[in-house]
């Protein structure tokens, strides 16, 4: 998985390809911060003068007046964001200076921050809560002085670009939007954007913009940051929080998923691991390019901990229900082995026209012997009363097992 390493630099020494930004030990000086792509910091030595603040302006010692812009975003515009909730007072003004600036694409920003201060975490807080920043790529330069910061963020796109590509994003996402009417309940609607993103984006490292909404609702063609933020950005117009997730996998590095609130309570999402496209890149196996892993659907803790990792720099809400687990409320999850019980499923799917059929088993000893009477078994029992239903000469069929998740897939080709 590819995750803009910028989303990385300020976590522990032990995470892969981070930076710690180290504070000088000269009281009165000046930090030029460069966080370039790969993030990198250099510091410039220069000399500043002593200010005091008085309202928006700030006096240096020799009579400069640093003043600031009236600040126009309020707390009500974003206190549901996640990550700003994590943030100080003083922390949640800066939080807000930066938001209002980048929205005007003002290449210097005024911040209430001094060499004290952490602007680029505030900055990366904001990044992981507003999804619809595509314009930003994250990274900035900083000239630190001891109470206050000259942020200078870095676009992509001008603003004359920035305006195009917004239109196409929310006639996109408008499209999307629309589609969704006939979901009713909270966890409807989260489910058709997971499996809507799974469905129309394919992953691709190599994708232009791949950090962002930009990438994934109208170029169709992401990576974890991109279908992240794009199940944030749609749920979050349907009034569902969705909280942006930073972490690692097991093996593979860098990863970003989601957490979304239902009914009350708090789940894990991986729309990214529901797409079959990006489980072939991870594991070169081929599978059918329709399915939905539902697996990464409203799961537990327990669930996705099995091989994702969260960072700590944030406490993320517990996610500890599993009533909505895709197995367990689609009557396919079972405590034990019932083969003519499992044969009957397999061929009422058949007669419904389903051309997958997925099975999930709550323990290892059930799961083993499951396993091999289904695939011995039902599998060509199964294959026959296709060929007899649908009155076809042949079948093809595949399938696929999950021995850490103890799931067994069957896909029909006919």
């Amino acid at each position: 998985m590819k995750l803009m390493e910028r989303d990385r630099r300020r976590r522990k020494k032990r995470r892969r390809n981070r930076k710690t930004r180290r504070k000088g030990f000269v009281f009165l000086v000046l930090l030029l911060v460069v966080i370039g792509a790969a993030g990198v910091l250099k510091m410039i030595k220069a000399t500043p003068g002593l200010f005091c603040e008085s309202g928006n302006i700030l006096l240096s010692d020799s009579g400069q007046k640093i003043e600031f812009p009236e600040l126009n975003v309020s707390e009500e515009d974003v206190e549901d964001g996640f990550y700003y909730q994590q943030l100080s007072e003083q922390e949640k003004q800066v939080y807000r200076e930066i938001l209002q600036g980048v929205r005007s694409m003002d290449e210097t920003i005024l911040l209430h921050a001094g060499e004290n201060d952490e602007a680029g975490k505030i900055y990366e807080y904001l990044m992981y809560d507003r999804s619809e920043l595509f314009w930003c790529d994250g990274s900035s330069k900083m000239t630190v002085y001891k109470d206050y910061t000259e942020f200078h963020p870095s676009y992509i796109c001008t603003q004359d670009q920035r305006e195009s590509r917004r239109e196409q994003i929310e006639n996109a996402a408008q499209e999307v939007l629309a589609g969704a009417q006939g979901c009713e309940t909270a966890y409807e609607k989260i489910k058709y954007i997971f499996k809507y993103l799974v469905d129309t984006v394919d992953y691709d490292q190599n994708a232009l913009d791949n950090q962002n909404i930009y990438s994934s609702l109208v170029g169709k063609k992401s990576v974890c940051a991109g279908y992240s933020r794009a199940a944030q950005y749609l749920l979050k117009q349907m009034g569902i929080e969705c909280i942006y997730v930073v972490g690692t996998v097991k093996e593979q590095g860098a990863h970003a998923w989601n957490i979304v609130k239902c009914d009350d309570k708090y789940y894990q999402m991986d729309v990214t691991f529901g797409d079959p496209i990006f489980q072939e890149n991870e594991t070169g196996e081929t599978l059918p390019h329709d399915l939905v892993n539902y697996e990464y659907l409203c799961c537990t803790d327990e669930e996705i901990f099995t091989d994702h990792q969260q960072d700590d720099f944030v406490p993320y809400p517990v996610c500890d229900s599993n009533d909505l687990e895709y197995y367990r409320i689609n009557g396919l999850y079972y405590e034990t082995f019932d083969e003519n019980e499992i044969y009957e499923k397999m061929k009422a799917g058949i007669e419904q026209g389903q051309e997958m059929f997925a099975i999930r088993f709550s323990e290892n000893a059930v799961y083993e012997v499951a396993k091999e009477k289904i695939i011995d078994n039902l599998i060509p029992q199964a294959a026959q009363f296709l060929v007899d239903f649908r009155q076809l000469e042949e079948v093809k069929y595949t399938y696929a097992v999950d021995d850490r998740k103890r799931i067994i897939m069957i896909f029909w080709y006919s």
